[in-house]
């Protein structure tokens, strides 16, 4: 019997193969370094079994997915509709059948997998990230145009599925549960009129068909090294050879394309459709994305897909074209990450951005210029501010309104930031432009949050949506990420009151515009934190609780926002009203914070 030394293939000899393989490819600039390599005796598994994650728990509702990207996405009502119902359909039907251990063969077990048409640019890749963000699950994305049919020329569309391995940490379990979306997949549509099959583009679409359906997918490739190299790993924590496989039967396929042409099949076929005097012949010349809502099977067939391939995608969304008022909306949204990015980008030199209506405005003119939907706005932005991002930078600059202004004459506005005349007009551009911004938050946070408000049990009140447009305002973050920590600032505030009881035996309880007043803190005070804040609270107010405890018998001490304001004068009047008609009130020690436990 050979031992487990024995077994496993030379370890010299295998970063030989894969030094000589990342040379070839990348050069002297990336060098490999391996261990000895031996079996891990203690990440064998023990008689339990081994430790595993803890599975996904897939809970949210269609309504609560649309409520989330309608924060993001501009439009496309029905495509957010048809995504997010469907997406959440799918994994909360594999958890249910995962609770109740249906069988793998079960009726109606067709999966929602999703086509989507629509002009480059309208926000089809975004959507399908946001969704795979908020759902958690591994998410990977390839071109149709970069496979074959074999994976001799170009790359295998089994890649994808061990891709999805990968940005699941390894952990195939997880990856079972992934996203993986492929692009331009109208480019792999066999050519029209072309004599013959057309054996490239019709491989591509006959190899996706078993992936979208279920298969088993082996991690090892052949003569791939890395590959080799994860066996080795997986045989050294384990001591056991064990055939990795990844079943593609829970995970979502979701395709997308532009689809040009397919108007005019669609078209046509309506012509025909159109029987008898007075019918309506729609032209695909006036609206062309209007006409796409009303694609069928046939039409994508016709396009040059195998009737099979179209079978496996059941859902379609189809998105509309932006116009120019659209692309100045998603400069407005406060989570838009076009504005985001620029603002970051300034802010690795300290400079705070803050973006004037009229300077949106101006800019999403020339986005729409260039005809490329929201993909135009990244270069209009970037060619705006390019003189700016440049120069500032060497300035004692600390703020930068972009305004209309700015935008029309770079080089005046430049010169504003070298003159003590120029620097006072930069700061009142700057309040100005920061009211108006802050307005815009609080007005799109009033009308988006509410549902978010309802799924946290968060009631969304007056001073809750003062201080998201305060966090949104003066830090760089979307606005779910502003809600969330938001959120999770008032459940640690909501500890003090169990810290007090817990460290000094004190009964206390937090105002409601005490506990908006210290979220307040968290968001104002970028160095606030629970352990800073608990530490001024019993400089404040720990002698003077204890002192009516010992003398006046109080054993519950309700703190206000004024209490947290004016801390002494409040606590005086407390004291006063608890031995008034008595000659001998104490005095309060002045010193401050003492802690005799």
């Amino acid at each position: 019997m050979k031992t487990q030394n024995e077994q496993l293939p030379d370890p010299k000899k295998i970063e030989k193969e894969i030094s000589e393989f990342l040379h070839e490819k990348y050069g002297n600039t990336i060098k490999l370094v391996t261990p000895i390599i031996t079996p891990d005796t203690d990440a064998i598994d023990d008689d339990d079994g081994p430790v595993k994650k803890a599975a996904f728990h897939f809970d949210l509702k269609p309504e609560e997915m649309i409520a989330y990207l309608d924060q993001y996405i501009i439009r496309q009502d029905q495509a957010k509709k048809v995504l997010a119902t469907k997406i959440c359909t799918h994994f909360n039907r594999v958890r249910h059948q995962a609770l109740w251990n249906r069988t793998r063969n079960m009726v109606g077990g067709i999966k929602n997998n999703v086509l989507m048409i629509g002009p480059t640019g309208v926000g089809k890749t975004y959507m399908i990230r946001l969704i795979a963000k908020k759902l958690g699950v591994p998410f990977v994305k390839g071109d149709a145009t970069k496979f074959s049919e074999t994976g001799y020329v170009g790359g295998d569309v089994e890649d994808l599925v061990r891709d999805l391995v990968r940005e699941a940490d390894n952990d195939i379990e997880r990856a079972q549960f992934g996203i993986i979306y492929i692009d331009e997949i109208d480019k792999i549509a066999s050519s029209r009129g072309l004599m013959g099959p057309d054996v490239s583009r019709s491989g591509v679409q006959r190899a996706l068909l078993t992936l979208m359906e279920e298969t088993e997918v082996e991690m090892k490739v052949p003569h791939d090294p890395v590959s080799v190299m994860q066996e080795v790993e997986q045989f050294r924590k384990t001591g056991k050879r064990e055939k990795r496989t990844v079943n593609t039967r829970n995970i979502l396929f979701i395709m997308s394309g532009a689809f040009n042409g397919l108007q005019e099949i669609i078209g046509k076929r309506l012509s025909r459709q159109a029987i008898g005097f007075g019918a309506k012949i729609q032209d695909p010349s006036d609206d062309p994305w209007e006409i796409m809502q009303h694609v069928r099977s046939e039409d994508l067939t016709e396009f040059g897909f195998e009737a099979e391939f179209v079978g496996r995608l059941p859902v379609r969304a189809v998105f509309e074209s932006l116009t120019e008022a659209d692309l100045f909306a998603i400069l407005k949204n406060p989570s838009n990450p076009i504005v985001l990015s620029k603002k970051m980008d300034f802010a690795a030199y300290d400079i705070d951005v803050k973006f004037a209506d009229a300077a949106l405005a101006g800019l999403a003119k020339n986005a729409f210029q260039e005809k490329t939907g929201a993909r135009g706005l990244v270069n209009a932005v970037e060619r705006a501010l390019l003189a700016f991002e440049s120069r500032l930078p060497s300035t004692s600059a600390t703020v930068f309104p972009v305004t209309d202004e700015t935008l029309a004459g770079p080089e005046a506005g430049l010169a504003d930031f070298l003159t003590a005349e120029g620097l006072e007009k930069i700061d009142r551009n700057f309040e100005k432009v920061s009211r108006s911004e802050a307005a815009s938050i609080r007005s799109h946070i009033a009308e988006n949050c509410k549902k978010l408000a309802e799924k946290h049990d968060f009631p969304l009140t007056e001073e809750h949506v003062d201080i998201l447009t305060r966090f949104c305002a003066t830090r760089i973050a979307d606005v779910d990420s502003a809600f969330e920590t938001v959120t999770a600032y008032y459940e640690e505030v909501k500890n003090i009151e169990r810290y007090f009881a817990g460290k000094y035996h004190l009964h206390v309880e937090l105002a409601p515009d005490a506990v908006c007043y210290i979220v307040m803190q968290y968001v104002t005070d970028e160095f606030a934190n629970f352990e800073k804040i608990c530490e001024e609270l019993t400089s404040n107010f720990v002698d003077g609780f204890r002192l009516l405890s010992e003398k006046a018998g109080m054993n519950r001490f309700h703190i206000t926002q004024q209490a947290l304001m004016f801390p002494e004068s409040w606590l005086d009047s407390l004291i006063k009203k608890a031995f008034s008609g008595k000659s001998d009130v104490p005095a309060i020690d002045s010193r401050i914070g003492t802690d005799t436990e």
